[in-house]
């Protein structure tokens, strides 16, 4: 299954960037990508952490401030410590969106609560201590769902960031999909050969890796096992970034699969194709578009299924802007 014949994916996020207007301002951050593009394929699940510990809105504003080797949430205007209570409300709130289905998380960023990286932490007497703190909530996150693809909404108006995100929610959900149908060594064999080329393109290396784990492993480990060790491993994979040099490789790679059979006008149009976009005279659709088209033409068996040339619906352009 394609990610444009997928069901739609569930994914949680925080409630302001739809739009609700739960900050401790009264205002709300709306994001449109999230909203009216990206929202067209998700089923979304909101959540604000601060407005549902009760604090209210509009509400005083809150801070992460370092305590010894802990960090606490205060409300520095009037010394409320509301640690205890996000944390418990976290565990909850974690333990219920286990029974979700969730495929991925947008989070606010630079939020006490909801930041995942890069959030500021004061020091109680003089000032702020340094911008490396993670949110209360966003760390109960990533604790409770170590593989889950998570993004926050500043980082994701990086088009190569985006696309990267996006790319792990549909892996993910057709890993859930596949879990679903039941594992066995011959699935996720299935799995692994139709992402292979997708994986290439975050990382060669991980990719190697992901097949000598099938190889060695699948001889003497149960399938849900197995399950386990490559999932782990497949995500850890997907978390890297690919770059023009890695998309070319993957390119090249493909196009080899039936160059031989093409006129030589159209083989030679294919290798200029690739090489002027990776020399950035060209988005990344162009190309895939074209490897598509002689996919097609050819009955090129072994691509048809190839993950990589089909990772997410084209109406989100996200390859247009690579």
């Amino acid at each position: 299954m394609t990610a444009r014949d997928s069901s739609r994916v569930r994914i949680g996020i925080s409630s302001c960037l739809l739009g609700e207007k739960v900050r401790f301002d009264g205002g709300h951050k709306k994001d449109e990508f999230l909203t009216s593009h990206f929202g067209r394929y998700v089923e979304w699940v909101p959540v604000c952490p601060e407005f549902e510990i009760g604090l209210g809105v509009p509400r005083e504003s809150l801070r992460l401030v370092a305590d010894g080797k802990n960090v606490r949430l205060v409300a520095p205007r009037s010394g409320l410590d509301h640690t205890e209570r996000m944390n418990n409300w976290t565990k909850e709130q974690t333990r219920h969106l286990m029974d979700q289905g969730l495929c991925g998380y947008v989070l606010k960023r630079s939020s006490p609560s909801c930041g995942l990286e890069r959030v500021k932490v004061y020091s109680g007497s003089s000032g702020l201590l340094n911008r490396e703190g993670r949110g209360l909530f966003a760390s109960g996150l990533v604790d409770r769902f170590p593989n889950l693809p998570m993004g926050e909404e500043g980082r994701l108006s990086n088009a190569r960031f985006r696309e990267n995100f996006v790319s792990q929610v549909f892996c993910y959900k057709r890993w859930m999909d596949l879990q679903g149908e039941g594992l066995t060594r011959a699935r996720i064999m299935q799995f692994h050969a139709r992402h292979k080329f997708l994986l290439m393109a975050h990382e060669q290396a991980g990719m190697r890796r992901l097949g000598n784990l099938i190889g060695q492993a699948a001889r003497s480990i149960s399938a849900k096992q197995l399950g386990v060790e490559y999932f782990d491993a497949f995500c850890e994979v997907m978390r890297h970034t690919p770059s023009r040099r890695n998309h070319t490789n993957v390119l090249q790679h493909l196009a080899g699969y039936f160059s031989e059979q093409l006129a030589p006008d159209d083989r030679a149009e294919l290798s200029e194709v690739i090489d002027r976009y990776r020399r950035d005279r060209l988005p990344l659709i162009v190309p895939v578009t074209l490897i598509r088209h002689y996919v097609r033409k050819l009955n090129v068996e072994y691509l048809r299924d190839q993950i990589y040339l089909d990772p997410h619906p084209d109406e989100l352009n996200l390859l247009n802007q690579l």
